[in-house]
């Protein structure tokens, strides 16, 4: 069961990260539309599991493997906006959230 303030601090840097990429996407991201589905942080704050979806859907691997490249760059930023709130700010970890692709697939199966 996640505490409040996991929940808060979740929320927090899923609000900042999607501001960061929302910066990023024009000159680092090839104009990828990139967006922070749920993060998911460690009891100890040290580790956050970012989950984000992709659009357009075509290489969504090299875009993972980009971010994934400037993880640390992305982990600095949020650090200079969360340096009022946190202590220590915590290593990322980015995966793709494919709910919604799994969400359309079961629309089309649906359908027929």
């Amino acid at each position: 069961m996640e505490g409040t303030r996991l929940s808060k601090v979740s929320r927090q840097i899923q609000k900042d990260l999607g501001e960061i990429f929302l910066h990023q996407s024009k000159t680092v991201f090839r104009g990828k539309m990139i967006t922070v589905t749920t993060v998911r942080v460690s009891p100890d704050l040290g580790i956050a599991k970012v989950y984000v979806s992709i659009f357009p859907t075509n290489d969504k691997e090299k875009i993972l493997e980009l971010i994934r490249l400037h993880t640390k760059s992305i982990r600095y930023e949020l650090g200079q906006r969360i340096k009022n709130q946190m202590r220590i700010v915590p290593d990322l970890s980015f995966y793709i959230d494919d709910s919604l692709d799994y969400i359309e697939n079961i629309d089309r199966l649906l359908k027929d």
